[in-house]
């Protein structure tokens, strides 16, 4: 993917298009390893731009430069009861998000290109916004950007990169960037140590004084690349929202015009040529 919505949810993301016909169907998923015992993280990371170039170097050339799938967004309502809607996403790497709300017919959505948000309704794009999706930015993009766009791109999100300590999440081991061993009230986030991929955000939710996790869960492979199928908001420990993927396919040939607010309606749209 907030979903790579940033009003309402997480995912949840430019590179030079890849030609129709050289876009292959993703083959078949491997789930991640079963979590193991914390090992001793790697020295080197004095800095989160460490980190950064680590994590595009890692995947140089092998990372998916297109992702669609099918997308359940549940949401806790304040009645205690779960919102679930579907919603239909297509990334263009580094920097293309498009999400049409179901049914796709209607029109409606929010389209991220040029660092900008666009929110559209009944197929008309209302003027873009600045916005910069950080957990697009640090799950997808930060593959395809180069690690200087990705590190001054956090910096304007507030992490502070001259941070970075080792920890442990689900007893694996992790590199925490953007604030001291154990300060939840600073925008950090956190990376897989042996995988190098994006596993958490936390910082302060927006006026108030709770604390909001963001988690990218149940990783599987897609060729030497991850895709993460589950999403997770918590405010406080609590489950507030999730996101549940289905029929996640890679390296699809995309229509370019997906990604232009002008042709919302017009693009040919990638679930209904698959």
């Amino acid at each position: 993917m907030r979903s790579l919505i940033r009003p309402a949810a997480p995912l949840a993301i430019a590179a030079p298009a890849i030609p129709a016909g050289c876009r292959s169907s993703s083959p078949a998923p491997t789930r991640a390893p079963a979590p193991v015992v914390a090992a001793p993280v790697r020295s080197g990371y004095a800095t989160g731009e460490d980190v950064i170039a680590a994590m595009h170097a890692r995947y140089a050339g092998k990372w998916y430069r297109t992702l669609t799938f099918t997308q359940k967004t549940s949401r806790l309502q304040a009645d205690g009861k779960w919102n679930v809607q579907t919603w239909y996403e297509a990334l263009d790497l580094p920097g293309k998000l498009r999400i049409d709300f179901d049914p796709i017919s209607a029109g409606n959505g929010v389209l991220y290109v040029r660092d900008s948000a666009f929110t559209v309704t009944n197929g008309r794009p209302l003027r873009g916004t600045p916005s910069i999706n950080p957990l697009l930015l640090l799950g997808f993009d930060v593959y395809g950007n180069a690690p200087a766009r990705t590190a001054a791109l956090l910096r304007k999100e507030g992490f502070d990169l001259t941070q970075v300590h080792p920890d442990t999440f689900q007893r694996r081991p992790m590199l925490v960037v953007g604030a001291r061993k154990g300060d939840l009230r600073r925008k950090q986030f956190w990376i897989d140590a042996e995988n190098l991929v994006f596993i958490r955000t936390i910082e302060p939710a927006r006026d108030t004084t709770k604390v909001q996790e963001v988690r990218f869960l149940n990783y599987e492979r897609r060729g030497d690349a991850w895709v993460s199928p589950r999403v997770e908001i918590h405010t406080d420990g609590k489950l507030v929202f999730h996101e549940d993927y289905s029929d996640m396919r890679t390296d699809v040939d995309l229509d370019d015009a997906l990604f232009n607010p002008a042709k919302w309606r017009t693009a040919k749209h990638w679930s209904v040529t698959k």
